[in-house]
């Protein structure tokens, strides 16, 4: 803890760091649960509902693109106004949303009550990441910590898939978003029982309204227009306008942050050499990992066959493994630097993308799937929790919340970007390629065909985070303090 934060009054010295570990472990299983599990349900939403190919698309892209966009705004309102009261807060509107949407009798109202929902995720996300970093000292026991969190958090996206199709095959898709409500309201109820308040001290300033105001709309156009690129085409004069508008919009928050008496984002904290390289390879991660899990789910449905509720289990063996890898990677980190233990995660990452790659139409489970997901999710578990680690490296307390939204944001932009990069270059030419395609073996060749290329760029996605952590990151007598 530094000078610039609170000292521990006796009313927080009563809060055990297990309870607050297993809290908000518990609140960021509920906000993984429910993105994943809303996949599958996509179909029977859009028969209910009577909505379009194009609005049923939003119902992704209204959470993705309001999560992203306010992600930071919500880590550095935790370090202002408290930590714990932005949780509460984030909890009562997703408990909200969720019930909106249960009820939504029409797509719009889904849509919306989506993108409400994602706003109460960006103030949980980082709030809860913050008050974990702050429960934990910088050490062997955050560590720790980060790779329960890290555990729970790749588990939960699994556990969504197959409790989405669960759900939607059974009482339905309703009640994908009921069951967040109890649990949303619970949260909040507990939290002042269960973690301690916290802030940043000197936060009650002058907030800085205008860095606030640019940093949120840059982000939200930002995700908005990468989510929606591939289906206007990045030639499009939506496309280029809106990248053009997002990049003034970023470039006026970094003219005003340098200016600012009091920044929303204090420039300083790019000084840190691994918080800034993890924050940058994590662009590059997620946008990997975003399109890996996107084309698997798609190839073993389009390509093996698979029915929904068969694709959830197959991943069980990936979730595993990320719960594996992770409790791996916050073992390691006593012993080994973010940088070699972060390579060794892209690197496995690559391996299973590239045996995804290699996966032959009507090939078998056990043979050809199986193992790319075994590595995949050892990597992807390894690179998680190191990257969590990394990004907090280095940093005040009083910045935790400011730690939490930068590494969140992040892996969301990243995430948008490299769906749609990936998205691009697999489905090039699809369209043509399936009309000329003869018989059911042709269609599934060209599905195949479009599956291995996104698996082949998402690994080039690897490599080139690979470099970025080697040729930037600090190397281990560097990384305590950096």
């Amino acid at each position: 803890m530094t000078a610039l934060d609170r000292p521990r009054s006796p009313e927080q010295t009563r809060y055990r760091p297990g309870t607050v570990l297993a809290f908000v472990s518990a609140a960021q299983f509920m906000v993984f649960l429910a993105v994943s599990g809303v996949n599958l349900a996509l179909p029977s939403i859009q028969t209910d509902l009577g909505m379009s190919d194009v609005s049923l698309g939003y119902i992704v892209t209204a959470y993705a693109t309001v999560l992203g966009g306010f992600l930071l705004l919500g880590g550095r309102l935790a370090d202002r106004s408290g930590r714990r009261r932005v949780l509460q807060a984030g909890f009562w509107i997703f408990a909200a949303a969720s019930i909106g949407a249960g009820f939504a009798p029409d797509g719009a109202t889904l849509i919306a009550a989506r993108a409400v929902q994602g706003l109460g995720a960006a103030l949980i996300a980082p709030a809860a990441l913050a008050i974990l970093t702050n429960a934990f000292p910088e050490g062997p026991e955050r560590n720790k910590a980060l790779g329960v969190w890290g555990s729970l958090a790749g588990i939960a996206s699994i556990v969504g898939v197959i409790v989405g199709g669960a759900l939607t095959d059974g009482p339905g898709w309703a009640w994908l978003f009921w069951l967040n409500a109890p649990v949303g309201i619970a949260a909040a109820v507990l939290a002042p029982r269960l973690v301690p308040e916290s802030r940043a001290e000197g936060a009650r300033v002058r907030f800085d309204s205008a860095g606030a105001a640019t940093l949120t709309a840059g982000l939200l156009l930002l995700i908005f227009v990468l989510g929606e690129a591939t289906r206007w085409g990045w030639s499009d004069a939506r496309t280029i306008g809106g990248l053009a508008g997002a990049a003034v919009l970023l470039a006026a928050f970094v003219a005003i942050e340098a200016r600012a008496a009091a920044p929303i984002m204090p420039l300083r904290v790019f000084r840190l050499g691994t918080m800034r390289t993890a924050n940058l390879a994590a662009v590059l991660v997620f946008g990997c990992f975003t399109a890996m899990f996107f084309f698997v789910a798609v190839f073993m449905q389009k390509v093996y066959g698979y029915s929904p509720m068969e694709a959830g289990f197959a991943y069980v063996p990936l979730a595993v493994m990320v719960g594996a890898g992770a409790g791996i990677a916050s073992g390691m980190t006593a012993r080994f630097s973010a940088r070699t233990i972060l390579a060794a995660g892209l690197a496995t990452t690559t391996a299973g993308l590239l045996l995804m790659w290699r996966a032959p139409v009507g090939g078998t489970y056990w043979t050809d799937l199986l193992p790319a997901f075994l590595l995949l999710g050892l990597g992807c578990g390894l690179c998680y929790v190191t990257l969590q680690i990394a990004a907090f490296t280095g940093l005040d307390d009083a910045d935790a919340g400011l730690g939490a939204g930068l590494i969140n944001t992040s892996q969301e932009a990243g995430g948008a970007l490299g769906l749609a990069v990936i998205a691009t270059i697999a489905y090039n030419g699809m369209t043509d390629e399936l009309a000329d395609a003869t018989g059911t073996a042709g269609i599934l060749a060209v599905q195949a065909q479009a599956g291995h290329d996104a698996f082949l760029t998402a690994a080039g996605f690897c490599i080139a985070a690979l470099a970025i952590a080697l040729a930037f990151m600090p190397k281990p007598d560097h990384t305590a303090r950096t």
